[in-house]
C-alpha cells in the first residue's frame, strides 16, 4: 500500500515538469560552460575567478531545476 502511494506520487511529480525552470537551468549551464570562459578569456580574468563564477552559475542552475 505504501509503495503504491510512493509510485503514484512519483508519477504525478514526473508529469508536472516545469518547462520554464528547465529552460532557465539549461541557459545557466550553457553560460557557465561556454559563454563565461569565453568572456573571461576576452577580458583577461584569471582562472580562479572564472572557476568561482562557473561554480556559482552551476549552483544557480541546479537550484533553478530542483523540485520544490
Amino acid at each position: 500500500m505504501a509503495q503504491e502511494l510512493i509510485v503514484s506520487s512519483y508519477q504525478a511529480g514526473v508529469q508536472q515538469v516545469n518547462t520554464g525552470a528547465l529552460m532557465l537551468g539549461a541557459g545557466l549551464a550553457l553560460a557557465s560552460m561556454i559563454l563565461l570562459p569565453a568572456a573571461a578569456m576576452r577580458l583577461g580574468l584569471d582562472a580562479s575567478l572564472t572557476g568561482a563564477l562557473r561554480i556559482a552559475l552551476m549552483k544557480a542552475s541546479n537550484r533553478a531545476t530542483a523540485p520544490r
